[in-house]
């Protein structure tokens, strides 16, 4: 039988979805094969759903996409035209006296390092270094009113504490001396001296060298003889004056 196709008019043409098309594959297989197995039919359905996945995009994902290049099209345009930031630098100005403002900031570094240097220097030390050789006591008949400390002569000797000279010079038995009066009250002598090095009212710190050691007057042999008046009349034996201030003489 001779079946003639059918030419559609109008220029109309036929929509077809695309589980329409899907279906009638289907329909075409069962047809031409004349049978369906249960295998066959999973394999269409698995077709099916792949055919689906395979869509494109909703609109509404389409629509994210563009809305957020078009915001980056935003930011990119607003900052090319945005002004460049003007930073407001004030006026350079010399400024005057820099000489003296330079020299007081000197002078006052120079004091500041001084005072941090006295506030740490011990307020008692060693009068010399060298051999104990005579403590205090009677000694031929005669108190012996001080403490002997022999070295070579030249040997540094110094102030024990802080305090003004007020006698620099020759003095009987002791060839010559040095007398210090402290900021405490007391007083310190010093006997038998090679060399002086300060002279009277001059004012002495704690371990400044104020004589070289030496064996002048009533003397056997180079030494220090150091005498310690706490009240500033009247010795007392220097050994534990100094034991009480940390200091070991013998």
């Amino acid at each position: 039988m001779l079946i003639k196709a059918q030419r559609s008019t109008g220029g109309r043409h036929r929509k077809f979805t695309a589980s329409q098309t899907t279906k009638g594959r289907v329909a075409l297989v069962a047809v031409a094969t004349g049978t369906v197995s249960s295998a066959g039919a999973g394999g269409a359905a698995a077709a099916t759903l792949q055919s689906q996945s395979e869509t494109p995009a909703s609109p509404e994902v389409a629509n994210v996409d563009y809305e957020l290049a078009n915001d980056a099209a935003q930011m990119s345009s607003s900052l090319a035209g945005a002004a460049p930031q003007i930073l407001a630098i004030s006026e350079f100005k010399p400024v005057s006296n820099i000489e003296d403002q330079l020299t007081k900031a000197v002078q006052y570094s120079v004091e500041r390092a001084q005072a941090d240097l006295a506030a740490r220097a011990p307020s008692v030390v060693k009068p010399a270094e060298g051999a104990f050789t005579s403590g205090y006591g009677m000694r031929w008949g005669t108190l012996h009113a001080g403490i002997d400390i022999a070295a070579p002569i030249g040997t540094p000797i110094v102030a024990v504490m802080d305090g003004t000279v007020i006698d620099s010079g020759p003095a009987s038995g002791y060839g010559q001396w040095i007398r210090i009066q402290h900021d405490d009250g007391s007083m310190s002598v010093y006997g038998h001296m090679s060399t002086l090095d300060v002279g009277v009212g001059e004012r002495v710190t704690a371990g400044q060298k104020i004589a070289g050691m030496g064996n002048e007057g009533f003397s056997t042999g180079s030494h220090l003889h150091f005498e310690i008046h706490p009240t500033g009349n009247g010795a007392v034996d220097p050994v534990p004056w100094f034991a009480e201030r940390g200091i070991t003489i013998a």
